[in-house]
């Protein structure tokens, strides 16, 4: 049986356009150099490998790495691929099925084009996070929102080339794609809205990871800017999540940013106060305000005659941004006033209301008791 399928008359049956021999050959050949460029393959990925890992105590770059790394995602069906082309070639099939099996060749070029540009990204990626999370969070999140731009693009470059490479007129398809991408557009505005505002806020930077905000009297850390939505930690623990372009329509207030607190405080002192002593107060308080650390003082005045109290209002600044030594100055502030104003006889003012009785004569005069 084996005898007559591998009889000349049976290895000259024509498949596909050619003999039954030339496929049996091809078959071989494609075999032998699949076998032999994915040994040479592995055997220059290896020593690229051990080079670089002499090399890397000697460069501050992440790029020789990132090289490394892409290498080291190459697959057996790239060899496989280019293995084939080459044996068709080769044995000199028809110029139809070696067009055929070239195009074959591309396509597995193109996936492995894929897996490169996809690992190359991953590595950048998590060595940028590693590098930057700690002492530049934005440029993480910028890196984020980068890198699945550039593989959106990679994908679509690589479906684009594999259309063409079969003979499909992109020309139209791009156009087509452009129309229907207006409906789809108009379809997920909302969702395109988020996308776009989170690219603003990547860019143009109004807050970053870690940084605490006031979006409408609702405050928390920044914990993650996504391509939809940015997450924020309250304070009493429980997460707030905003879709991108409500953050950015809202007023937000960064405490991060801040450099320094403006601090405004009235306190009022009673009417029977002397005039030497009122006008001694401001000197007072300029006194106590400028004897604390990381503290500027700014003014302090008579500011008005309130319901029941001499109003007097200061200002100063706190050089620092953190709220708990804002608190620690003002509480320190305002136990060393109180003291003064013991040692100066200055009494504060609270809610009180004098009445005044006048009596009346006129029963006296009528002979009245």
């Amino acid at each position: 049986m084996l005898q007559e399928w591998l009889s000349a008359d049976a290895l000259q049956t024509q498949v596909l356009g050619a003999p039954l021999q030339a496929w049996i050959l091809v078959v071989v050949t494609w075999l032998v150099l699949a076998l032999v460029l994915s040994l040479a393959g592995r055997l220059v990925i290896s020593r690229v490998d051990r080079v670089a890992k002499r090399l890397v105590r000697r460069t501050a770059t992440s790029v020789d790495d990132a090289m490394v790394h892409m290498l080291r995602q190459t697959k057996s069906y790239l060899f496989a691929g280019v293995a084939l082309y080459l044996a068709f070639e080769v044995t000199g099939m028809p110029e139809r099925l070696t067009r055929y099996a070239g195009r074959l060749a591309i396509v597995v070029l193109l996936f492995q084009t894929i897996q490169w540009g996809s690992s190359f990204i991953s590595f950048w990626v998590k060595d940028y996070e590693r590098r930057k999370l700690e002492t530049d969070p934005s440029s993480v999140t910028s890196m984020q929102a980068l890198a699945f731009i550039g593989r959106l693009v990679l994908y679509t470059v690589v479906a684009l080339t594999a259309l063409a490479t079969f003979g499909v007129e992109i020309t139209a398809l791009v156009a087509s794609l452009g129309i229907g991408g207006i409906a789809v557009a108009l379809a997920l505005q909302n969702i395109l809205g988020d996308l776009f505002a989170s690219l603003s806020i990547i860019l143009d930077k109004p807050f970053v990871v870690g940084d605490f905000l006031d979006v409408g009297g609702m405050v928390g850390n920044v914990e993650k800017v996504g391509l939809k939505t940015t997450r924020l930690r309250s304070l009493s623990g429980e997460q707030l999540i905003f879709s991108n372009s409500d953050l950015l329509n809202s007023r937000i207030r960064n405490y991060k940013r801040m450099q320094e607190r403006r601090i405004a405080f009235q306190l009022g002192i009673v009417y029977n106060t002397p005039a030497d002593t009122l006008e001694r107060v401001p000197t007072v308080i300029r006194e106590v305000v400028e004897s604390m650390d990381q503290v500027r003082f700014d003014r302090c005045h008579f500011k008005n005659y309130g319901d029941f109290s001499l109003n007097f209002e200061t200002v100063y600044h706190v050089l620092v941004p953190d709220y708990v030594v804002f608190m620690d100055v003002q509480q320190e502030i305002n136990l060393r006033i109180f003291r003064r104003f013991e040692q100066e006889g200055i009494a504060f003012a609270y809610p009180t209301q004098t009445l005044y009785v006048e009596s009346s004569r006129a029963g006296a005069v009528n002979g009245h008791p």
